[in-house]
């Protein structure tokens, strides 16, 4: 036993002195070079001896790797740091983990009508970049797609297996988001809470206040959830409860009217599902959406709600933004309009398959009504349409956006399925807090594109995983109870 202890300490010694030489050799070529990307070379080899001996590991530490990765920009490119890299490294791991053993993927995920309904969106995002206007933008968007789908659902479905898991990846990606989210409301507060400053104090791990904004009123029903489950534990209950007050003002403060809609919305789906009204809501919502927008395109009755560009602009405070939204003054109300339309009409001419991903920003100003024009239709950002379902409709066309429609009425007809089938009370709980979540989302992605980002994506897939889990644990739960 001794002499296995010393040789193990010999071999870290060993790699100890092979790691020091590596490093300082790494520091003498990039004093020669001036070569930024050889210092990466030490931590590239760290991480691929920590995917070789422990991928699990590694995966938890992505998850918690999440919520404080950041946007760098290289030249003409961008990427995040340092969750983006991660989930490059899964790809090829979950192809060399599936190649040894190809039934590493729970069937219970496999066989599940929500992944078939994923699978399918993904199949038509093939054919809609095969189709692309500008394929090279559209392999990028795939590509993204790719990692995405891989790390958020395929390696999770191999490692989450249980309330454990669930419980463990809920906590290293809710305690950095919200130690980072109470840092920014102090930073806020200190600048007086300004609206314009909203965008600053979240950079740089957020892009804008939207997105900010978003994660927390999708982890403001979690909170709520952790408050029930920790009853009976009285400091973390209380922790739990400090954490959903800190949140109301905290969203309010974002200044995004997005997010207050999303607390709302998925108040009422919490309602709906006890209720067992849930499968009614998402088609009543459907059918509401299509009425206004064939109300405003019959007889061109939308030319009545074009802005008086004098008055459109970007307001200095949020109580401003509030009431130029209802007496249609607000700029990022009217640029919605303005990009909207365009997307109706680009529609016509792409109907089946799009311009192709990532390709709205090159083809849609001259389908754009100078009615409606203001003064950031310059769009020097090269944002997109601000409407999820507009965005899938003139990138990939109709049955993408059928898809996606049918995607979500599925997770809430699934959510309320789950929590009436169990009397567990954690399964309860745990259910319909991801379906508020996820409610929570759906709203604030229906005024942006926000599922192809990746905190918000994240909490998507990992919620929808969840759900698909959570069906299966509680299925297998009420047939042991049968027996």
């Amino acid at each position: 036993m001794q002499a296995s202890f010393q040789q193990i300490e010999k071999n870290a010694r060993l790699i100890m002195v092979i790691g020091a030489l590596l490093m300082l050799l790494c520091i003498a070529a990039f004093s020669f070079t001036g070569n930024y990307f050889i210092l990466a070379i030490p931590f590239v080899i760290v991480i691929a001896a920590w995917v070789i001996l422990d991928w699990k590991s590694f995966y938890w530490f992505f998850i918690f790797s999440i919520p404080l990765s950041a946007e760098i920009h290289l030249g003409s490119m961008s990427t995040t740091v340092p969750d983006e890299q991660m989930m490059w490294i899964f790809v090829p791991l979950t192809l060399l983990v599936l190649a040894v053993n190809y039934k590493r993927i729970p069937h219970w995920f496999l066989k599940h009508p929500i992944t078939l309904i994923i699978f399918l969106q993904f199949v038509w995002l093939v054919v809609a970049v095969f189709f692309s206007q500008n394929h090279f933008l559209s392999f990028k968007f795939l590509a993204a797609k790719i990692w995405f789908l891989v790390s958020y659902l395929l390696v999770s479905s191999m490692i989450i297996k249980d309330k454990k898991d669930i419980r463990k990846a809920f906590l290293l990606f809710s305690i950095p988001l919200m130690v980072h989210a109470v840092f920014v409301f102090i930073w806020h507060g200190i600048r007086r809470f300004d609206y314009w400053d909203s965008n600053f104090v979240v950079q740089p791990f957020y892009f804008n206040h939207v997105d900010h904004s978003t994660v927390l009123s999708m982890m403001f029903p979690l909170m709520l959830i952790s408050y029930q489950l920790t009853k009976g534990k009285k400091n973390l209950n209380r922790l739990a409860l400090a954490l959903v007050i800190f949140l109301i003002p905290a969203i309010w403060y974002t200044g995004a009217r997005a997010a207050m809609l999303g607390v709302i919305f998925c108040l009422v789906i919490n309602f709906a599902v006890k209720k067992r009204l849930v499968n009614f809501v998402l088609p009543m919502f459907y059918i509401f959406v299509a009425s206004m927008a064939f109300y405003l395109s019959n007889n061109y009755t939308f030319v009545k709600y074009r802005p008086n560009i004098k008055y459109t602009a970007t307001q200095r405070t949020f109580g401003d933004l509030m009431t130029a939204t209802f007496q249609g003054t607000d700029m990022s109300s009217m640029e919605r309009f303005y990009r909207w339309i365009a997307v109706a009409r680009m529609s016509q001419d792409h109907m089946i398959v799009g311009v192709g991903p990532n390709n709205f920003y090159d083809y849609y100003k001259n389908y754009t009504s100078p009615m409606f024009k203001t003064w950031v239709s310059r769009n020097e950002e090269k944002s997109t349409t601000h409407n999820y379902f507009m965005f899938l409709l003139v990138e990939q066309g109709w049955p993408a956006t059928i898809l996606y429609a049918i995607l979500m009425m599925a997770i809430f007809a699934f959510g309320q399925r789950i929590y009436h089938r169990t009397q567990d009370p954690y399964y309860r709980n745990l259910t319909m807090g991801i379906v508020m979540m996820l409610a929570a989302g759906f709203v604030n992605n229906f005024f942006s594109e926000l599922w192809e980002t990746h905190k918000i994506g994240a909490m998507f897939y990992l919620g929808i995983i969840f759900l698909i889990l959570l069906d299966h644990l509680t299925k297998k739960q009420l047939k042991e109870q049968l027996v």
